[in-house]
């Protein structure tokens, strides 16, 4: 019988042949056959060397339908249902974006400004998505209430098991609304991953993006920064004076945010980039007055 390293190199090949990189592809099989297995990292690491399960059918028979899957490029994640988010596994789904280690930068950054994590501060998400942010947010801030937005009621339904998974439902409320219309606030600060990408970079994307991911959560018009053009002077009218809005962004967009953030009476404060050296997250607040 082969052994289970054997079984990993013929599974990594079937995903280089599909265009997946090499060190990617030895990931990805990793993640699908211990989701499949129900194995830990040190289970899986120890018996890399023994030989395959024995399993009806063997290997194939068992994880051979998910590397079948992802080498349609369907992404890991909405193979196994689950992508860890903060420390937390968050359920996914077809209907919500992803979310994206970068995207962690976010709640590092509220958790810096809202630094009391005693007390009852009033936060929003905007555009919640699988709820990751609001979710990661209302279990470090443990007297916060959170009000997370979405236009999608299918977005809603993910968002709203995330938070019951993570016994955070009792302060995290879920609206189905564009931006935060019928959310007046005020709030002490408002977090929002909006869509960003410009039209014309779409069909550019992965094919794990493009074919999988809604297009709803990616669009962001014509430069990708149409949803920024409304939600800035919206958010800004919903905080308190002092308060902050922090958003993720894309490649090439933070002189432009700065020229809309002065437009819609905020100072950015600070960007903030993400691991690869790209300025991702913007650091905004709102002035002391009334």
């Amino acid at each position: 019988m082969a052994t289970l390293q054997g079984w990993v190199s013929a599974a990594c090949q079937r995903l280089r042949v599909a265009g997946i990189d090499g060190r990617d592809a030895s990931f990805d099989v990793e993640i699908l056959a211990r989701h499949a297995l129900g194995w830990t990292r040190a289970q899986w690491l120890s018996r890399l060397r023994d030989q395959a399960p024995d399993t009806a059918g063997g290997m194939d028979a068992l994880v051979g339908p998910l590397i079948d899957r992802r080498s349609r490029r369907e992404p890991v994640a909405l193979i196994t249902g689950v992508r860890e988010f903060w420390g937390l596994d968050m359920v996914v789904t077809p209907d919500v974006l992803i979310p994206r280690p970068e995207t962690e930068l976010l709640v590092e950054i509220a958790l810096a400004r809202l630094a009391d994590p005693g007390r009852p501060w009033v936060i929003a998400d905007v555009g919640t998505g699988s709820g990751c942010l609001a979710v990661a947010l209302a279990t470090e801030m443990v007297h916060a209430r959170v009000v997370a937005t979405d236009i999608s009621p299918e977005a809603l339904a993910v968002a709203l098991g995330n938070a019951a998974r993570h016994g955070v439902s009792d302060r995290v409320a879920f609206h189905e609304t564009r931006f935060l219309d019928g959310a007046p606030g005020p709030y002490d600060l408002v977090v929002s991953n909006p869509p960003y990408i410009p039209d014309t970079d779409l069909a550019a994307l992965a094919p794990e993006v493009a074919r999988h991911e809604p297009r709803s959560a990616l669009s962001g018009g014509r430069d990708g920064l149409d949803p920024a053009r409304t939600l800035l002077p919206v958010a800004s009218a919903r905080l308190r004076g002092g308060a902050w809005f922090v958003m993720e962004i894309g490649v090439g967009q933070s002189q432009s945010v700065r020229d809309i953030a002065g437009g819609a009476a905020l100072e950015v404060v600070e960007i903030r980039p993400d691991l690869q050296g790209i300025p991702r997250a913007v650091v905004m607040r709102r002035g002391a007055g009334p």
